[in-house]
This record gives C-alpha cells, structure tokens and sequence, in this order.
C-alpha cells in the first residue's frame, strides 16, 4: 500500500476502513471465480492466438483469434451472413418445435400408460438407433432435396432426446406425491395438472437442451448436401475457396448459437420450475 493509501484509511475511521476490506475481500473473491470459471477458456484462446501469431502452427491453416473476429464481424454488420443465420434459425426452429410438440405429449402418454409405452417402445428403440444421418439420403429421396428433407432430418434427429427425457422425468415423479394428491381426492387431471407435468419439468428441460444442440449439429449436415444458403453452406464454401478466417467465423457463430440457445432454455426453466430451485 502507498502512503496515501494507508493515510486515507488511517482518516476514516474504523468503520469505512471495514467496508473497504469487505469490498477488497469481495472483489478478490469476484477474480477467483471468474479465473475458476473462465481460465481455462482464456488459457485456450491465448495459445490458439499465440500458436498463429509465432508461427508454431500455419496461419493460412489457424489463423489467430484476431482474424477470426474481424471476418464474423465484418460478415454480421456487412450483411453477408444475416440472411444465412436467419435462414439457418429458420431452418433449425422449425424442426425443434416439431419435435417439441411431437415428443413431449407422446412422451407424457408413454410415460403415464404402460401399453402404450409396451406397444411403442420397440420401434422407438429401433428408430432412435438408427443414425439421422444415415437416413438423410432416403430423405433426399422421399422429400427431395428442398427445406422438407432438412427439416425432417433435424427432426428425427431431436425428437428422441425430448421424447425420452419426458419419459423418463414422468417416471421419475414420487409416487408418495400422487398417492398424497390422491387421498385429497384430487381426480386423475389434477394429479397430472399439479403433480405428474411440474415434477416432470426438469427432466424434460434436459431434454431440449440437448436437442436444441443437437438440432444446430445436425443443421450444418444438412445444409453441407444441396443447400444453397445457411451458416452450413456458408461454411463449406469457404472451405472450398480456402477462405479460412470466413470458415472459422461461421464455426464461431454457431457456437455462439447453440450458448445462445442453452441459456434461453435454462431462463425458461429457471421460471416454470422456481419452485426446485434451492431457498436462498
């Protein structure tokens, strides 16, 4: 400490010398955490800057962080990747949705009913093995090669996780919960209105944060095959043109997506399930 600074808290008295060590104490706790949290994140982006700007790996083949920045950037205000990303949205929301409003209800009935899940399981367990990819091209075929066989691919590629996280959260509710509703003679929709859908709420939320990624992993597959725009397209042509900053620019932007697309999700559920959040 400096002169002045200990002069200073020397003049103020006990009292504000406390609350400057508590905003210290504070303030060194902040740093922690962020280097807990974050450091590992940052030790990786120095190397990656460090690694082109010395030459220790090819610029032409990693080009640094800075470059990386300066061709998203100049993609985003320029306006050539705007109709791309709200194309690829389009794309990639419309298959998520799909398989929200088909997999979530299925999900719930299989879940509650045991012949319906006795009588669908073993063609779930067939299709779910069956790789989303490995389908794409009978989906050419049927669809040919328009929005519909993207979509569809997408779909069949989500649907699963959300079908399963909402079968296995149904499962997973207490049953000593729905026997209590019971015995208060709540009839069987209220049971499933107040006890069997909120208790559910978690696991199915993990369920679309899962297909909400998987949903922009299997986006860019499908608009690498006969697509003519999208962040995928946009990829694999500059790709093709040796365009590397650009191709960098647009793995980033769907990184950036899918951070973008998991916090939406834990904000939603952080508000329709309040109530398994720990009491402060």
């Amino acid at each position: 400490m400096t002169y002045q600074a200990i002069e200073r808290d020397f003049v103020a008295g006990p009292t504000e010398q406390a609350d400057r060590q508590t905003f210290r104490l504070r303030l060194k706790a902040l740093f922690l955490s962020l280097l807990a949290r974050y450091g590992a994140l940052a030790a990786f982006l120095a190397l990656w800057q460090i690694s082109s700007a010395l030459g220790w790996v090819s610029p032409a083949i990693l080009p640094g962080i800075d470059k990386v920045a300066v061709a998203l950037w100049n993609g985003l205000i320029g306006g050539a990747l705007d109709a791309d990303v709200a194309i690829s949205l389009q794309r990639a929301g419309l298959a998520f949705l799909t398989a929200v409003v088909v997999g979530i209800p299925l999900g719930l009935l299989m879940g509650q009913i045991k012949p319906v899940e006795y009588a669908l399981d073993p063609i779930l367990q067939l299709f779910r093995q069956t790789s989303a990819l490995a389908l794409y091209p009978v989906f050419i075929l049927l669809f040919g090669l328009g929005e519909t066989s993207k979509v569809f691919v997408i779909f069949w590629a989500t649907v699963f996780p959300v079908l399963l996280a909402t079968i296995g959260g149904v499962k997973e509710v207490d049953v000593k919960l729905v026997e209590m509703a019971r015995s208060y003679g709540a009839g069987y929709l209220t049971v499933f209105r107040r006890v069997i859908l909120p208790a559910s709420v978690p696991a199915i939320f993990v369920g679309l944060r899962l297909a909400a990624t998987t949903a922009l992993l299997l986006l860019i597959a499908a608009e690498m095959i006969g697509a003519r725009s999208g962040i995928g397209f946009q990829l694999m042509n500059a790709e093709y043109n040796f365009q590397i900053p650009q191709m960098f620019a647009a793995i980033v932007l769907l990184a950036l997506l899918g951070l973008a697309a998991n916090a939406l999700l834990v904000i939603l559920q952080r508000r329709l399930s309040r109530w398994s959040e720990p009491a402060a």
